[in-house]
């Protein structure tokens, strides 16, 4: 088998132990990146993710992490630059849900949802472009959300993190655009994980009912996209929004 183009690089996917987060860090083990598993409180289940990863021949550790905290993120970043090497591919999805109706939303509902998604995304990106910027190549792929372009009632916060995500990647795109430094977003939509677990019977018949498709997708239709944006088969798409939805945002 060939070699993939990143073969050898070091990936960091925040949110990764399950999810999203897991699927994207198993498909870059499969490209022959080395990737650093960061989890807030859900350790078993990363380290699980590691034992996956190094079974495919590839390096994987697992960074505890709250993405919302700045020096947390800080030591993080200095643990896998000590154990992996520095970081040529970041993946920001972590992220919180925490939904009210924005009358009875709390100040601490608002905040923990933009310290998580948004600033979380911020401390991040910051802690891995000085070297991303001095080794002359880098990918960034921000997991925001179909609601980040939609809006949704009682996601007031959620909508705004996930919104602004998308307006920070694009700005963060046109900056590093010359330092061979691509950044992207990646829109979901509605997919059989976790969060999708608890929404009611009622709740799942009104989303698909508004999916083209007509099924909710799987976690993998976006790890493969995240994995071809870390390539070097897309160094010349940055800036991009790109939904993984089955049609929800036509």
């Amino acid at each position: 088998m060939n070699k993939s183009s990143i073969h050898g690089k070091t990936a960091l996917v925040t949110g990764a132990a399950k999810g999203i987060g897991k699927a994207i860090a198993l498909e870059l083990a499969r490209k022959g990146v080395n990737v650093a598993i960061n989890y807030k409180s859900s350790e078993a289940e990363a380290l699980e993710v590691c034992k996956n990863i190094n079974s495919i021949g590839t390096q994987s550790s697992a960074f505890q992490a709250d993405v919302s905290e700045n020096q947390s993120v800080t030591s993080m970043i200095k643990e896998i630059e000590n154990k992996l090497g520095s970081i040529d591919i970041l993946v920001n999805n972590a992220g919180i849900i925490d939904d009210k109706h924005l009358i009875r939303m709390s100040d601490d509902s608002w905040h923990n949802v933009i310290n998580t998604n948004l600033n979380g995304t911020f401390y991040c990106t910051r802690a891995v472009l000085r070297k991303m910027i001095s080794n002359k190549w880098g990918r960034i792929i921000n997991i925001s959300s179909i609601v980040g372009i939609r809006g949704n009632p009682t996601q007031t916060n959620y909508t705004a993190s996930k919104a602004a995500v998308i307006g920070f990647t694009k700005a963060l795109a046109k900056e590093v655009a010359t330092k061979n430094i691509t950044a992207n977003v990646i829109t979901p939509g509605y997919y059989e994980t976790e969060t999708t677990s608890i929404l009611t019977p009622e709740m799942k018949k009104f989303w698909l009912e508004r999916i083209p498709q007509n099924k909710f997708g799987d976690v993998e239709n976006v790890a493969t996209l995240a994995g071809f944006l870390a390539g070097q088969d897309s160094n010349y798409i940055t800036g991009q929004v790109i939904s993984v939805d089955g049609g929800l945002a036509i």
